[in-house]
């Protein structure tokens, strides 16, 4: 049985992503850092008949995280194949007002929390030697300007830069990285701003904004052997918005 990790899991997303690779008949390791956001989302694998899944309430950003995974990875059925970094902050900030203390944790999450978990999962998969897929979740924001999104958008650019540059350090030793980019996309936390849907329906070319499988889809894609020879790529997923790039009206 193959194993993945999956972090910043328990809704949205991440959520989505665990789903799919266990009704693929994957085992699973995933986080959030909010017990009742993971309490809610084991009751609802609970509920799905999906059992074959770990859940670790913890920072993905923090050492304590990796060491508890690692022990975890050890004690779970499977053989690891890879990772999903999905765990990933956004701070909204006018530029001329952003302080330090909101990029000091932006880029401990989105920058060193997942550099530390990729050098962590990589390791693991040398040592195995099995030749795994690691797959960073970016954004739209890495690729085009947002309206008070210069600090967020910078760090998910970075993250596409990483999975490029990591191809020199992963490839000798058969593991591929990849991002996926992804667009206006509707969750819980989107669809705290009733508006949301709407107004993303009216300026993404196709029409609406994704659904969280839209996004899932395109991750199970790299960790699959359908992309055994794509490393190093970043894939936009967002109904064509960063062609033309209009910003909400909001």
């Amino acid at each position: 049985m193959k194993k993945y990790v999956v972090t910043g899991a328990g809704q949205g997303i991440g959520f989505e992503i665990v789903k799919q690779l266990i009704q693929d008949g994957h085992y699973v390791i995933w986080n959030d850092m909010d017990d009742t956001i993971v309490n809610e989302a084991t009751l609802q694998l609970h509920e799905l008949g999906f059992s074959n899944h770990s859940a670790l309430i913890s920072d993905a950003s923090s050492p304590k995280f990796l060491d508890e995974l690692k022990d975890l990875i050890q004690k779970t059925p499977g053989t690891l194949h890879g990772c999903v970094c999905n765990a990933g902050i956004t701070t909204f900030g006018d530029f001329w007002e952003y302080q330090p203390a909101s990029m000091e944790r932006l880029l401990q999450v989105n920058l060193q929390g997942t550099f530390f978990l990729i050098q962590c999962i990589a390791k693991i998969l040398r040592n195995t030697g099995i030749k795994g897929s690691i797959v960073l979740t970016s954004s739209v924001t890495g690729h085009q300007a947002h309206p008070d999104l210069a600090a967020y958008g910078m760090t998910k650019a970075a993250l596409n830069q990483l999975a490029q540059n990591l191809v020199i350090d992963l490839s000798p030793v058969g593991i591929r990285i990849n991002a996926v980019s992804p667009g206006a996309t509707i969750t819980e936390r989107t669809m705290q701003d009733a508006a949301y849907k709407a107004e993303w329906a009216k300026i993404t070319p196709m029409g609406t904004a994704a659904q969280v499988d839209d996004i899932a889809d395109a991750v199970m894609f790299f960790l699959s052997d359908r992309a055994k020879h794509v490393t190093g790529q970043t894939l936009i997923v967002d109904g064509g918005w960063t062609s033309i790039s209009p910003p909400p009206k909001g």
